[in-house]
C-alpha cells in the first residue's frame, strides 16, 4: 500500500544540540515515534545519514518496496525525516539508503525501540510506551545515595538466556522478562545479593555473542519479551530492594551490513582508517569518539537505559581497548595521537564526558569499568584527572587469586605473595572484585573445577575462596552458577545445573554464599571502608609455611571483624592469632561448618585473648579448620550492646 509521506519540522535548537554532540534526549528526536497531525495519526521517522543521496522507508506496509515512502532532508543537519500517515505500532520496517556512490542498502533504524525476533533484523514501529512504575521510593533513595562507596555491594552476574531455560522448547527456549521477575528476583533476594548485573540486553542477532556484539542499541532483546516487560522485571527488582546493572558496550560494534557499519555508504559511526576504526581481536568496528554526532548517539543511549528503564548502573566492557591506540596491534598497525603517544585521547575525553553526564543526569547511578591495565585514576573524579568511573574491576586480584587457588596446597607456600600482592594497590582505585563469566568459558572450566585436591577438597577450597573474596576489601561480583559450585563450564545454550542443589555439598556452598552476603550487609566493618587503609589491617601475612593469613576489617562506630584463613588441608589446633583489641571474641562464620559441607572443626563458645604466645601482645588461641576461613567478632553482653552500638 502506497503511503504519502510528509516533511516534518525539527526544532533548530534540537539540531544545534545534536551538531554539538550534547542532546541527551536524542532518542526522542531521531527514530520512530507515534505522531498526530490534526486528526491524522501515524508515525514520524528521523535518521542521521548525511552522505546519503536518497532515504526511504521499506517494510511490510509496502511489501518492502524501494522509493515509495520518502524521507526528506532537514536543512544541512544530515538528518532525514518524514511523517507517514496511517502507520501503526508493531509494523516491521527498515531504512533504505542510496549511498554516495548510488548503491542501495537497507538498514535497521539505529534508534528503534524494538525489533523483530532473531534472526530477523528489521525494526518495529513502537513508541517509548507509558509503563506505570511502582518504584518511586527506590528511585528517590537512589538519588540520595551518592557514590555508594560505603554501601555493601554484592553483584550476581546473569546471562538472561541461560540462567534458566525451557530446554525442551526448541523454537523459544528462553525465560521471558516476566518469568525472570517471578523466579530470578525472589532467588536473588533470598541469596542476599544487592544487585543483578545483566550481560547485554540490547538486541543482538547472534546468541553466541552474549550481546557483546550489539546490533540495535535502543531495542531490548526480543528474545525475552517486550520493552515494557523488561521494565516490569526492573520494577520488581527495585521493589525487592535489588539494584540492576546493565552491561553496556561502547567499545565496538559489528560489521553487519544491516547495522551501523558504513551506515550511509561511508564510514559514519566508525573511522575510515582501519588503524583507528577496526578492532583486530573481534572483527568489529570502533566508534569514532571524536565525531560529535557519534558521541551524542552513545551518550543519549546510556541515558536512555538509565532514564527510560531505571537502570541503576552501567558496566562498560573492554575499556582498555578504548584507551589505547595500539591495543592488540603490532608495530605499524596503529597511528599515534597528536602528541606521539599511544593513548586514544578522543576515547578518554568521551569516557570522562560520559561519566560526568551520567552522574549529573542520573544521581545515584554507578558506572563500572572492565579495565585490565594500570591506567591511573580510572575510578577517580574527572575534576581530579581521573576517568570518573565509580568502580574499576580488579583484574589483578582475580588472576592472582585464581592462580593461587589452582596450586596444590603443598606448593602454596611458594606463592604466598599471590594473596598479599593485591594490597600494594588495593586502595589506589575503588575496586570491585570480579569472578565473572570470562573465568568459566572457552576451556577455562568452572570455578569449582579450578580448585585442587579430591572432591571434598575442591569444594572446601571453593568455600575458602569465596570467604576470602568477601573478606577482602572491595565490592563483589559472582557469575551465576558459581554460588552453588557448578562443575561444568558455563554453556550459554542450556540452563545452569540446578539439579546440583539436590546434593548437600552444593547446597552448602549456596548457603555459604548467602551467609557471606548477609554478613557483608550486616557488619559495617565489612563494607564501610572498602576503599581505604582505615578499613583493613594485617594481623599476620608472613606464615607462608602454614599458608595462613589473618587480618582485621574495621569501620568507625562498628565492631571489627577478624578473619583467619588456612589454605592447607591440615587441621591446626592451638594456633595463635594476634588480636590487638584484646577482649572476648566469638566465631560468626566458618566455611568448614557442617551446614556448608565441611568437617565441622572450629571454635565453639567464647575465646578470650591473652598475652601468651605473641610477644606479650594479646592473641587468640584458635582451631583453624582445613582449607577454610573463619570470621570472629568481639563478644559484648546484651546489656552492653545498646550503650556501645553508637550511630549506624
Amino acid at each position: 500500500m502506497h503511503r504519502k509521506s510528509r516533511p516534518v519540522f525539527i526544532e533548530p535548537f534540537d539540531l544545534y544540540l545534536f551538531g554539538k554532540g550534547r542532546h541527551w534526549d536524542l532518542y526522542r528526536i531521531l527514530g520512530a515515534h507515534p505522531h498526530r497531525e490534526g486528526d491524522i495519526e501515524g508515525y514520524r521517522f528521523a535518521v542521521w545519514a548525511p552522505n546519503a543521496k536518497q532515504v526511504c522507508l521499506a517494510g511490510e506496509f509496502n511489501y518492502w518496496a524501494w522509493d515509495e515512502v520518502q524521507l526528506f532532508p532537514v536543512g544541512s543537519s544530515g538528518i532525514w525525516a518524514a511523517f507517514v500517515p496511517g502507520m501503526r505500532s508493531n509494523m516491521l520496517y527498515k531504512i533504505g539508503i542510496k549511498g554516495a556512490t548510488g548503491e542501495i542498502i537497507y538498514k535497521s533504524d539505529p534508534m528503534a525501540f524494538a525489533c523483530e525476533y532473531r534472526p530477523g533484523t528489521a525494526s518495529l514501529t513502537r513508541g517509548l510506551g507509558e509503563y506505570s512504575w511502582n518504584d518511586g521510593a527506590w528511585m528517590e533513595a537512589r538519588a540520595r545515595a551518592g557514590a555508594h562507596l560505603d554501601k555493601p555491594i554484592s553483584i550476581y552476574e546473569v546471562h538472561a538466556g541461560s540462567w534458566r531455560r525451557h530446554d525442551g522448547n526448541v523454537t523459544h527456549p528462553f525465560y521471558t522478562y516476566t518469568e525472570m521477575a517471578h523466579t530470578l528476583v525472589p532467588y536473588v533476594r533470598d541469596m542476599g545479593f544487592t544487585h543483578i548485573e545483566f550481560m547485554p540486553l540490547a538486541e543482538h542477532p547472534l546468541d553466541q555473542s552474549w550481546g557483546y556484539q550489539t546490533g540495535q542499541y535502543f531495542a531490548p532483546s526480543s528474545r525475552f519479551g517486550s520493552p515494557d516487560e523488561l521494565r516490569y522485571l526492573i520494577d520488581c527488582c527495585h521493589q525487592a530492594g535489588i539494584g540492576v546493572i546493565l552491561d553496556w558496550v561502547p567499545a565496538h560494534f559489528p560489521k553487519d551490513s544491516w547495522g551501523l557499519a558504513r551506515f550511509d555508504g561511508t564510514a559514519l559511526y566508525e573511522h575510515e582508517d582501519p588503524r583507528l576504526g577496526t578492532h583486530p581481536d573481534w572483527g568489529t568496528l570502533i566508534f569514532n569518539y571524536g565525531r560529535h554526532e557519534v558521541k551524542n548517539f552513545l551518550l543519549s543511549n546510556a541515558l536512555y537505559w538509565l532514564k527510560e528503564f531505571h537502570i541503576d548502573g552501567l558496566r562498560m566492557d573492554a575499556v582498555a581497548s578504548m584507551l589505547y591506540l595500539d591495543y592488540s596491534r603490532k608495530e605499524g598497525e596503529w597511528q599515534p595521537n597528536i602528541y606521539g603517544g599511544r593513548e586514544n585521547l578522543e576515547a578518554v575525553d568521551f569516557l570522562r564526558e560520559l561519566n560526568t553526564i551520567v552522574h549529573s543526569e542520573a544521581p545515584g547511578v554507578i558506572t563500572l569499568a572492565e579495565e585490565s591495565t594500570a591506567w591511573p585514576g580510572v575510578s577517580h573524579p574527572v575534576y581530579a584527572g581521573g576517568l570518573g568511573f565509580t568502580y574499576k574491576w580488579n583484574m589483578g586480584w582475580m588472576h592472582d587469586t585464581l592462580m593461587y587457588m589452582s596450586k596444590e596446597s603443598i606448593y602454596r607456600k611458594y606463592h604466598h605473595n599471590a594473596l598479599t600482592f593485591s594490597f600494594l594497590y588495593a586502595f589506589s582505585e575503588n575496586f570491585l572484585l570480579p569472578l565473572s563469566h570470562d573465568e568459566v568459558v572457552h576451556g577455562k572450566g568452572a570455578l569449582l573445577s579450578k580448585m585442587t585436591g579430591d572432591m571434598w577438597q575442591q569444594q572446601a577450597n571453593l568455600r575458602a575462596l569465596y570467604a576470602y573474596m568477601w573478606a577482602h576489601p572491595g565490592k563483589k561480583l559472582l557469575f551465576m552458577g558459581g554460588e552453588f559450585g557448578q562443575w561444568n563450564e558455563w554453556n550459554d545454550s542450556r540452563s545452569l545445573d540446578w539439579n546440583l542443589l539436590d546434593f548437600p555439598a552444593h547446597n552448602g556452598i549456596r548457603l555459604l554464599v548467602r551467609d557471606l552476603n548477609f554478613l557483608l550487609r550486616n557488619e559495617g566493618a565489612m563494607h564501610k571502608q572498602d576503599h581505604s587503609w582505615k578499613g583493613f589491617s594485617w594481623l599476620d601475612c608472613s606464615d607462608f609455611n602454614a599458608s595462613v593469613y589473618s587480618f582485621m576489617r574495621r569501620a568507625e562506630y562498628h565492631r571489627p571483624v577478624l578473619w583467619v584463613f588456612n589454605f592447607t588441608p591440615v587441621l591446626r589446633e592451638g594456633y595463635r592469632v594476634h588480636c590487638p583489641d584484646g577482649g572476648v571474641w566469638r566465631e560468626v562464620l566458618n566455611t568448614d561448618s557442617k551446614f556448608y559441607g565441611g568437617s565441622n572443626q572450629g571454635n565453639p563458645g567464647l575465646i578470650e585473648a591473652d598475652n601468651s604466645g605473641w610477644g606479650n601482645s594479646p592473641s587468640l588461641c584458635l582451631t583453624l579448620p582445613p582449607l577454610a576461613g573463619v570470621a570472629l567478632v568481639p563478644y559484648i553482653p546484651e546489656e552492653e550492646q545498646r550503650e556501645a552500638a553508637g550511630p549506624v
